[in-house]
């Protein structure tokens, strides 16, 4: 009998399901740059922006339908770049180093492979504070998106 430890990995659930899912989480349905901006009036979006993990990319559905003044909770696509993609620069680096968030942002068309149907939503007392936070950086001029 060998005692040594075998050469392979047996790898954690939560590490196949990453693996398995090798496509991003984008915020909404508009797969091409070009389309309205979900977060500035009258804004063309030069990227499509999306993440590769669930959390940030519920917020950002959430956020976006709440500044559009509609009810619900927005809609998640699991999606496939199909040029190069760079971190968004919205988000890295600006409360925390690195890319934390997973969030990126590409120049080139999405593919949409699904629809995420369901996941935990963020409370309203929540998403108001959000709200009231990109209020009040719109007030201040610090609102900037780069894009």
């Amino acid at each position: 009998m060998n005692d040594q430890e075998p050469s392979y990995k047996t790898k954690s659930i939560a590490e196949s399901i990453a693996e398995s899912i090798a496509e991003s989480i984008a915020q909404s349905a508009d797969t091409d740059p070009g389309h309205p901006s979900n977060y500035e009036a009258g804004r063309i979006s030069n990227h499509v922006y999306f993440a590769t993990l669930l959390e940030p990319a519920v917020l950002a559905a959430e956020l976006a339908i709440a500044l559009a003044g509609n009810d619900g909770t927005g809609r998640v696509y699991v999606v496939e770049p199909s040029g190069p993609f760079e971190d968004d620069p919205n988000v890295t680096n600006k409360k925390f180093p690195g890319n934390v968030t997973r969030s990126y942002r590409t120049r080139h068309p999405m593919r949409i492979v699904d629809e995420v149907n369901r996941w935990d939503c963020h409370t309203p007392e929540f998403l108001q504070a959000m709200l009231d936070n990109i209020t009040h950086l719109r007030d201040q001029g610090q609102m900037v998106i780069e894009d």
